[in-house]
């Protein structure tokens, strides 16, 4: 099982899923400016290098830059996360977090009806 990411290396993950899978350092700092989450140069080649040895990335030299490559994908990622806050606020019982989002009025009824239609149709999209 991977380890756990921190919110700047998410957010480094998202730039990187939403450019196919792969970002050029420059890529990555550019996105970074637009969101207004800039920081130093040292702290992102930090957390991009941890997230390689977490098993999330994988770096190529392309020339005198890096190419970071997902091995991960956003899909896998957010099924492993979801799987992971069940099982620790939960204790695996899914009816528990669908009950909290009715209740809570979290979950919008014609959104509860698409989820019973993909129950229904077996998960076939």
């Amino acid at each position: 099982m991977l380890q756990q990411v921190s919110d700047f290396e998410l957010e480094l993950m998202k730039i990187i899923w939403e450019n196919n899978g792969t970002a050029l350092y420059a890529e990555i700092t550019d996105a970074l400016d637009k969101k207004g989450l800039s920081t130093t140069k040292n702290t992102i080649i930090s957390l991009l290098s941890r997230l390689a040895s977490k098993g999330y990335l994988t770096t190529n030299k392309i020339g005198r830059r890096n190419k970071y490559t997902a091995l991960v994908s956003a899909r896998e990622y957010q099924s492993m996360q979801t799987t992971a806050f069940i099982d620790k606020i939960y204790e695996g019982n899914v009816s528990g977090l669908v009950s909290t989002l009715i209740q809570k009025n979290l979950i919008k009824p014609e959104e509860y009806e698409e989820l019973k239609k993909y129950w229904e149709s077996g998960g076939k999209d």
